[in-house]
């Protein structure tokens, strides 16, 4: 019986990659199996795992600085969305989280660090004039107009 030397390549080229794949999912798995609520990973602090323990959210280290009020480090909302969608770490990919995603920075804010005592904008709206913002010094979530100012914590996905 001939072989035919072209089959044969194409199926070793394939079993090659199928075991190839089937090492970067392991290793992907032992990786992701370590991760925790917490620990430092692309930029940010993990404030989020899903159920499947490889995707969440990642909240940036720090506060954005610059400013749209009169004290630095202040936004009002559209500038706080502005703000959160700037380079970070040497990411691209951050936004301004929605009111659950800010929330989560509130419960997390101990493993953040760095957080103040103030306000912080959500991309949430609640109004054409108004957005939803979290109070950090006691958690309460309000609807506070646009023009306001507050801190601008991004984050993103991973």
């Amino acid at each position: 019986m001939k072989l035919n030397s072209k089959k044969y390549v194409i199926r070793l080229w394939a079993i090659f990659l199928i075991a190839g794949l089937s090492m970067v999912s392991v290793s992907s798995l032992s990786s992701a199996a370590g991760m925790k609520i917490g620990d430092s990973l692309n930029g940010g602090v993990i404030i989020y795992i899903d159920g499947t323990g490889q995707h969440g959210l990642i909240a940036a280290k720090a506060d954005m600085t610059g400013s749209t009020g009169k004290v630095e480090g202040f936004f009002n909302w559209y500038g706080a969305k502005v703000a959160a969608n700037t380079f970070v770490d040497g990411y691209c990919d951050w936004v301004l989280p929605n009111k659950d995603q800010l929330n989560l920075i509130y419960i997390h804010r101990s493993s953040l660090g760095g957080t103040l005592e103030t306000y912080y904008w959500s991309s949430s709206e609640s109004q054409a004039a108004k957005a939803w913002a979290q109070d950090f010094s006691n958690g309460q979530q309000i609807d506070g107009n646009k023009s306001n100012t507050g801190r601008v914590r991004p984050i993103r996905s991973f």
